[in-house]
């Protein structure tokens, strides 16, 4: 069994023995309970998964914690297998200011500013401010790395670029990834939000932005991956489940819609992730 394929099936069991469940009545814990396509949707994938568990859905915010959690650990553990394609220290974190890594560093020194100025801080507001669920980050290389395979720096050249530790010691973000097991319309866009504003507050390299969600319909997964811009792509927590549940159901509409968003590039499985954070 490939490696990534044992690692889906960790985090897909990690989540059922979490927060994905089946209440009393029937609804799985990602799905709208008002919604007959999005019960019907979410029960399909779920009985693709294992072993289902009854529990009554926890509340939003500690969905949402969990689901960031256990993203995040599977985020770490896949990374652990792909340093010969993208070699260097990475970090898997949990929230936190982007104001810690090279590229965004200067929002700290302009957070003082505006503690300090009532005018500065109406005019810049707050939105610079972002704290992401989960960060990947890399530390800049030593010189030694560097010239591990023959002599390429000294302490004349290249003394301004961001990966030299010697120069410059903070972690550079490498990407940002927003969690949302569900998406309402409505709360979707704040990560349209923050990747819009690690876009224009950055000074060097752009991380990979990117957004992991656990909803069923595609009609809700389109209010968020549709578009470009602001996000490089929206991963599904069961993609190759959700399109099997939508064709057993003969849905046309939903499936032509997931297919756009797939052939689009807009959309790809959690699997995909890591593959392309090291891209």
């Amino acid at each position: 069994m490939a490696s990534f394929v044992s690692l889906r099936q960790a985090f897909h069991a990690s989540l059922l023995d979490g927060i994905l469940t089946r209440s009393p009545k029937g609804v799985p814990s990602n799905a709208d309970s008002s919604s007959k396509a999005s019960c019907a949707i979410a029960s399909g994938i779920l009985e693709q998964l294992g072993a289902i568990r009854t529990a009554e859905k926890l509340p939003g915010q500690t969905a949402g914690a969990d689901f960031e959690t256990a993203t995040a650990r599977f985020v770490e553990a896949s990374l652990g297998h792909l340093a010969h394609l993208r070699p260097g220290t990475f970090h898997v974190a949990k929230g936190g200011g982007i104001y810690r890594f090279d590229q965004y560093a200067h929002l700290d020194d302009l957070e003082a500013i505006a503690k300090q100025n009532r005018e500065i801080a109406t005019a810049l507001g707050s939105d610079y401010l972002i704290k992401p669920d989960i960060l990947v980050s890399r530390s800049p290389a030593s010189d030694a790395e560097i010239n591990a395979r023959g002599h390429l720096v000294d302490d004349r050249t290249a003394t301004l670029s961001s990966l030299r530790g010697v120069f410059q010691p903070l972690d550079l973000l490498h990407a940002s990834i927003s969690c949302k097991w569900t998406l309402r319309s409505d709360r979707a866009q704040n990560a349209r939000s923050e990747g819009l504003n690690l876009v224009r507050n950055r000074k060097g390299r752009l991380p990979h932005i990117a957004v992991v969600t656990g909803e069923p319909l595609p009609s809700r997964i389109s209010s968020l991956a549709l578009g470009t811009g602001d996000i490089d792509c929206v991963y599904h927590f069961a993609l190759t489940e959700l399109r099997a549940s939508i064709t057993a159901l003969a849905d046309a509409g939903y499936l032509d819609m997931l297919d756009m968003m797939v052939e689009g590039k807009r959309l790809r499985d959690i699997s995909d992730l890591m593959l392309d954070l090291v891209s």
